[in-house]
């Protein structure tokens, strides 16, 4: 018998509980604690978790038994076992695992005092035993009844007891007794699909759980649990020699394993409690403790997580191959084949395509990637029969330079892009099973990357697969409903594969320094140009991916209601052909990056912008490209609609109010506001309106007598009414009252959709400027996420001056939160800074707001002295409730 006398010494052990100074509770404690430090420092000495897991769970055994033979005179140990259960029962235990006992009675007993005392024992010395009591005939009634007890009762290891009663309960919960083979397995892939759905069915998401999310531990356990039901196999490498394993295939899970236990040993030494989510607050001390360096390449902790995507994936690719060969044996044995041939190299078989014989990869190499050709071209197929995928991974290092110069291999690469159906499915399985990292050796380096932060919430392979799939499904009916524009759009574009090109190459240089984009568009020309695309597709391609950022820059950081903003932006883009690409580009990009990005609000102003450059390079309906031009033409309408050709009072509103008034509003807005100012009962009074016909977002207006604090009142009490400012500017007047329009949304990125609520905010406003006559006033403060605390940014202020429209710009990066636009306003207010406009842009934890600010007579901040107290300001202010890195 193995006796590790480190980790537990059982002479010394008895010793101690004989001794009268010791209480025994304190002995047992004392024990559990020493050996849980040994176990530590050889974890941290040598960084072997299988060692620590088998270890632990010995070190656990030796203490339940010693609390078992205590009360031995308890239990009648013929009729009674003690039975370990569920990873316990493997012999795995981490850290902070459950230690799950099954104590098995022959019978049912009257007198439960003994069992309870033994528990009561495990819980004093501080052991988290959870445990079940049963007697061999609950143990097969509950077992019919619940998967998941039959699922642990394969893993089950007898402690102590009767040997005859244990190996009755195995017969009793056997595949002969309850859960059929084939009802077992159809269960655990349910089961599986389940668990899925709960991580939206992907290995890549930022904070992962280890064991439940795809290709976690979870994974490996039901490859086990099938394969002990099914097939008797003890350990996963019994599977080879049922020939449903390869060597290299069982190194590749272990080794997966080893990592995935590493990493959830960390997670509870950090934690110091049971903990599977790999949340960001642990990220960095796990990737400090297994050396992972920051470096010119990228930081440490991005390289620990894209070891950790890379190994959950292969273990994903694995599983999926496993559990077909396992259905294949289970559900489909001794059906009959239905077998129609594609060509000499490849037939398919009960819907799933396979190799015609084991020797097609090797003598034809391009068929690697002519098997996912084939599958567009026949949609009726399901997908790859297992032993064919093994082939698959098996062959990809016939990829090399002589495969990527073969022009059949060529072809078909590029075939596959331009089909009509399947593109991202064929995609998806390439990544898969390496071949497109094989194939496109750039793209081989951005799988798995991620971006440490809270924007980018994939990968960048799986983030370039999502936008390939909104690609696809602008061109799907059942999606028209959800891009009405863009499915309209995309039905005019004259070659859809140039946009699911540009879509696969324009993330694919992230990660290598430098601007992504260009070095993107280098790869893109070099490897359309080899692929046989002719020139001009081929700069039409390399343009899109120098650009993509081009369009959602433009609509988040610029005035898209300046004529000279669209002017600049349209010069940019060349043509209505290009725009039309980029659009489409700009759409699918901005909804992969992170699903929560995407709102109304977005679309509207994207949407506009598309608009307003179509106008401007068509030079429609008499679009005025010039500023004075649009002035004039937006004061003559209003004029129409007013039904007045000339009037003193409204010359003399319009006078006040200035260009910027007429730059952001409509020839329909003006002639309605207007009116409304006009009417006004007394001389001081407010108005506060929402304009009509505001798409995305619900807009309220605002005219009322200057005051240095209304930015400061307004931004504070629509903040405290939970509403995200996307949009504000602010007008002075030339007479003593200024003009300000707020655009807010809710909490889930959408209008104001009830007309009381709207009624309750404009009251709002107006009883927050009429009634609060103090220049200074109370930020609101809010709970501050545990993600935006680890992500924290240091506040950054810069200055840059617009002496053309005699103002400055003022960018401020921050970390974001709630409150935080009042926090600026306060800062501005203290240091008497008027806002003229606002852009508010919000990137996962961070904030890009722009600010167009003078003084209070109206003119640039030009002061070193100013400029340096808002600095400071507004450093102290953003920074005084986080810990910024």
């Amino acid at each position: 018998m193995y006796i590790d006398i480190e980790l537990f010494n059982p002479e010394q052990f008895e010793k101690d509980l004989k001794a009268k100074n010791l209480n025994k509770l304190s002995v047992f404690r004392q024990v559990l604690a020493r050996g849980h430090h040994t176990l530590k420092e050889r974890f941290e000495a040598h960084k072997n978790a299988t060692h620590y897991v088998t270890q632990r769970a010995w070190l656990i055994d030796q203490v339940v038994l010693q609390v078992w033979r205590e009360h031995a005179s308890d239990f009648d140990f013929n009729t009674t076992a003690l039975i370990a259960v569920g990873g316990y029962g493997r012999g795995e235990l981490h850290p902070y695992s459950d230690i799950d006992l099954l104590i098995l009675l022959e019978s049912p007993i009257e007198d439960m005092a003994p069992i309870e005392r033994f528990l009561t024992c495990l819980w004093d010395i501080k052991l988290e035993i959870g445990h079940s009591v049963r007697t061999l005939k609950e143990c097969e009634e509950d077992a019919a009844t619940d998967i998941t007890i039959a699922t642990n009762m394969t893993e089950v290891r007898l402690l102590n007891g009767s040997e005859r009663l244990f190996q009755a309960m195995q017969a009793a919960v056997s595949p002969g007794q309850v859960w059929a083979n084939k009802t077992f397995f159809s269960a655990k892939i349910e089961e599986q699909k389940q668990r899925y759905s709960k991580y939206d069915n992907t290995a890549y998401n930022l904070e992962p759980n280890i064991k439940e999310s795809p290709g976690g531990l979870r994974d490996i356990q039901t490859v086990g649990w099938v394969a002990k039901r099914h097939f008797g196999a003890k350990t996963l490498q019994d599977l080879q020699q049922h020939g449903f394993l390869t060597e290299e295939e069982y190194q590749s899970l272990i080794e997966g394993q080893e990592f995935l236990w590493k990493i959830r040993c960390l997670l509870h030494m950090d934690a110091k409690r049971h903990e599977d989510r790999l949340l960001f607050n642990y990220q960095r001390d796990i990737a400090t403790f297994l050396d992972y360096k920051d470096d010119e390449t990228g930081l440490g902790v991005e390289k620990m997580m894209k070891q950790y995507y890379r190994t959950a994936g292969e273990i994903s690719t694995l599983n999926d191959m496993l559990l077909q060969l396992f259905k294949e044996a289970i559900l489909h044995a001794g059906t009959p084949s239905t077998i129609y041939s594609l060509n000499k190299r490849f037939q398919v078989r009960n819907k799933f395509i396979e190799v015609t014989h084991d020797k097609v990869f090797l003598r034809y190499p391009f068929a690697l990637l002519e098997i996912f050709l084939l599958m567009q071209e026949h949609p009726e197929i399901k997908g790859i029969r297992a032993t064919t995928i093994r082939l698959i991974i098996h062959y990809n290092y016939l990829i090399d330079e002589v495969f990527r110069k073969d022009l059949r291999a060529r072809s078909v690469f590029f075939e596959i892009f331009r089909q009509t159906e399947g593109l991202t499915h064929a995609l998806r399985r390439m990544n898969s099973y390496g071949l497109l990292a094989a194939y496109i050796p750039t793209f081989g380096s951005i799988v798995g990357q991620m971006q440490h932060d809270l924007f980018h919430v994939y990968t960048v392979d799986q983030h370039t697969l999502f936008v390939i799939s909104n690609l696809r499904c602008f061109t799907l009916p059942e999606f028209q409903d959800d891009f009405p524009f863009c499915s309209k759009l995309m039905e005019t574009i004259p070659k859809p594969e140039l946009l699911n090109l540009a879509g696969f190459f324009h993330d694919i240089a992230k990660g290598r320094g430098g601007k992504h984009s260009e070095l993107g568009e280098k790869d893109a020309l070099e490897i359309c140009l080899l692929h046989g695309l002719s020139d001009n597709d081929t700069r039409f391609v390399g343009w899109l991916v120098r650009h993509h950022l081009l369009m959602s820059d433009t609509m988040q950081r610029q005035d898209i209601s300046d004529p000279d903003v669209i002017k600049a932006f349209a010069m940019n883009v060349i043509d209505v052909v290009h725009l039309d690409y980029l659009y489409l580009l700009t759409v699918a990009d901005i909804r992969a990056t992170n699903p929560k990005l995407w709102n109304d609000w977005k679309n509207t102003l994207l949407t506009t912008l598309y608009h307003r450059t179509v106008a401007f390079l068509r030079n429609e309906n008499g679009q005025i490209s010039d500023r004075q031009l649009h002035l004039l033409s937006t004061r003559k309408e209003a004029r129409n609609l007013l039904n007045c050709s000339e009037n003193k009072q409204i010359n003399t509103l319009w006078k006040e109010l200035g260009d910027d008034y007429f730059l952001c509003s409509s020839p329909k807005d003006v002639a309605r506001e207007t009116d409304a100012i006009l009417n006004l009962i007394a001389p001081d009074n407010t108005l506060v309106l929402e304009r009509p016909d505001t798409k995305g977002g619900t807009q309220f207006i605002i005219y009322t007598p200057v005051r240095d604090y209304l930015f400061a009142e307004i931004t504070c009490f629509l903040e405290q009414e939970n509403l995200t400012i996307v949009e504000a500017y602010i007008i002075p007047t030339q007479s003593k009252y200024t003009f300000s329009s707020y655009t807010v949304l809710e909490d889930n990125g959408k209008a104001i959709s009830e007309r009381g609520r709207v009624d309750h905010i404009l009251q709002g406003i107006k009883t927050a400027i009429i009634h609060n006559k103090s220049t200074t006033f109370s930020p609101i403060v809010c709970h501050i996420p545990r993600e935006i605390k680890h992500f924290s940014i240091p506040t950054r202020v810069t200055f840059t001056q617009d002496t053309g429209d005699n103002h400055t710009v003022i960018k401020v990066i921050t970390t974001d939160r709630s409150g935080i636009l009042s926090r600026i306003a306060q800062a501005f207010l203290t240091c008497h800074v008027r806002v003229k406009n606002a852009k508010i842009v919000t990137l996962g934890e961070r904030v890009e707001d722009i600010f167009f600010v003078t003084d209070y007579e109206n003119h640039a901040l030009y002061s070193a002295v100013q400029l340096g107290r808002l600095r400071q300001e507004l450093s102290q202010l953003l920074d005084k409730d986080i810990n910024v890195n």
